[in-house]
């Protein structure tokens, strides 16, 4: 039945994070008091390597236990000692799986831009915070134009982040759209794409402002999924219906990566234009694939 195996597929993934969880907090109270920042980034590379097996082992009973439908498309010669951004759409806590299959061990570890709320989830929000990832507090045009001084919150974070690929190789990821699609979310919106949310562009272009000259490319991926509405209880279930991953490497425009003109209105229509063609070639590419509505 397939809300046993569900049930099973949850319990899996819980006691899997609990068997990684022990050196997780083991390692992050070591970082807490190890002073000195060397000694630091050797404690997070013991904390890269636990987040590697966490999600190995997921990908190990996945493999076996769900025998998922997948269609991997990814460009040859990825290296873990590369350094990429990765943007894709997003549908379902199932693209974070997706993503982890396709680029697993092929890129560095994963790290990703999060809501600030996921910080609260057990075990899982303490390793986003060990490892550092970025928690975006995504405030309102309206909320920053009362107060200009949170727009530098979201950006300090991504600046913290960015420091790490000065020492280690550094794979971002960053789900575009800023949340997940949905038919009312696209109307909400207004979003010009069949099926695309409008792109956030803050992000990336803050990325590729500060790491251009060290990132070896863009990694553009779209997921499409047969089932017009997929969940990630769906995917556990194993009822989720075929699943594709195109993955396409895109070299940095020479023009991004200019650090002191990332607020110049001129940078950012251009940034704007770039990333809104990049968006309509993957709607077309979801055309081919997949009816979402």
């Amino acid at each position: 039945m397939p809300i046993v195996k569900g049930l099973v597929s949850a319990l899996l993934l819980v006691l899997n994070t609990l068997v990684w969880g022990v050196p997780l907090i083991l390692l992050t109270l070591l970082k807490i008091i190890t002073p000195g920042q060397r000694l630091k980034q050797c404690v997070l590379r013991g904390l890269n390597a636990v987040a590697l097996n966490w999600i190995g082992c997921n990908l190990w009973w996945m493999r076996h236990w769900l025998q998922p439908d997948v269609n991997f498309s990814i460009p040859d010669h990825l290296s873990p000692q590369q350094s990429w951004l990765v943007i894709s759409n997003h549908r379902s806590w199932t693209d974070i799986f997706m993503l982890f299959m396709a680029l697993h061990r092929r890129i560095p570890m994963p790290r990703f831009f999060l809501k600030r709320q996921l910080i609260w989830i057990p075990i899982v929000g303490l390793a986003f915070w060990a490892l550092e990832f970025p928690f975006m507090r995504r405030f309102s045009r309206e909320q920053i134009a009362k107060n200009p001084k949170l727009a530098v919150i979201d950006r300090a974070a991504t600046e913290r982040m960015c420091q790490q690929a000065r020492n280690t190789p550094i794979a971002i990821f960053n789900f575009v759209e800023g949340t997940r699609f949905s038919v009312a979310k696209r109307e909400a919106q207004q979003s010009a794409y069949r099926h695309l949310l409008r792109p956030k562009a803050g992000g990336v272009a803050q990325v590729l402002s500060l790491l251009g000259n060290q990132l070896d490319g863009i990694l553009d991926v779209t997921i499409s999924y047969t089932n017009s509405s997929p969940t990630f209880w769906g995917f556990l279930c194993g009822k989720e219906a075929p699943i594709a991953l195109y993955a396409r490497q895109l070299d940095i425009p020479l023009w991004v990566n200019t650090p002191d003109h990332h607020d110049e209105k001129q940078h950012k229509e251009r940034f704007h234009t770039w990333i809104n063609a990049l968006w309509l070639e993957k709607d077309g590419l979801l055309d081919d694939r997949t009816a979402h509505d």
